[in-house]
């Protein structure tokens, strides 16, 4: 008798060799269909999008822009797409920024290939996985966020509550007009407020200033 298929699994990552032993490991499980691999390139979205995958493995999502631009990509097109980020540091803000990124699997630098494995398999029966120090900063970071988190986005970073609200719209992309539609605001209005946040957090364009954001900790 068969196993039960979990998952479409695909993987991106730079290093070729990586690819190699993942991708064989990974085609040997009856319960898992791996449907392709790729590095970061042009065409990458397109590749991804085409296979569908139910689980992606993206490696050191957070030291590489481009790679991270291309996962919030698959999860426009894919939004039920569950992430498992290997290769990570086993540092708490690259954890955050991780989750924020939508990732239910964060496996450090040291993780072997079958826990690559056990971690696909978890994250697609609904489950998380992450090691037990990151996941005691995790209830950490929780406890604090409870403390008053608009007092602390003001404060820090000088934000209104009407403009941690563009923020959150801004990083679902859109656009100046929409977001004006949607608040029943005038377009000037809204791109007078998204200026001052620019000239506020030192950022030279939109996405920036969403990036700079979830560094800090505001919840996008």
């Amino acid at each position: 008798m068969s196993e039960e298929l979990l998952a479409k699994v695909f993987l991106l990552a730079q290093n070729r060799l990586l690819r190699e032993v993942l991708s064989k490991i990974l085609c040997k499980k009856n319960d898992l269909q791996f449907v392709g691999s790729y590095p970061v390139l042009p065409d990458s979205l397109d590749q991804v999008l085409a296979t569908a995958p139910d689980v992606l493995i993206v490696d050191s999502l957070t030291t590489n822009l481009a790679l991270a631009e291309l996962v919030r990509g698959v999860r426009q097109g894919l939004p039920d797409v569950k992430l498992v980020l290997i290769g990570m540091d086993a540092e708490g803000q690259h954890f955050l920024q991780g989750i924020r990124e939508g990732a239910m699997g964060y496996l450090v630098k040291d993780a072997s290939a079958l826990e690559v494995v056990a971690a696909v398999r978890t994250v697609a029966n609904g489950g998380a996985v992450c090691s037990p120090e990151l996941c005691a900063f995790l209830f950490r970071y929780a406890a604090r966020q409870n403390q008053m988190p608009n007092f602390h986005v003001r404060s820090k970073l000088g934000l209104t509550n009407r403009e941690q609200q563009l923020v959150g719209l801004i990083s679902h992309g859109l656009t100046n007009k929409e977001i004006a539609a949607k608040l029943g605001l005038a377009g000037q209005t809204v791109r007078n407020h998204v200026h001052r946040m620019l000239r506020k957090l030192g950022a030279s364009h939109r996405l920036a200033l969403v990036d700079i954001c979830r560094m800090e900790g505001v919840t996008v």
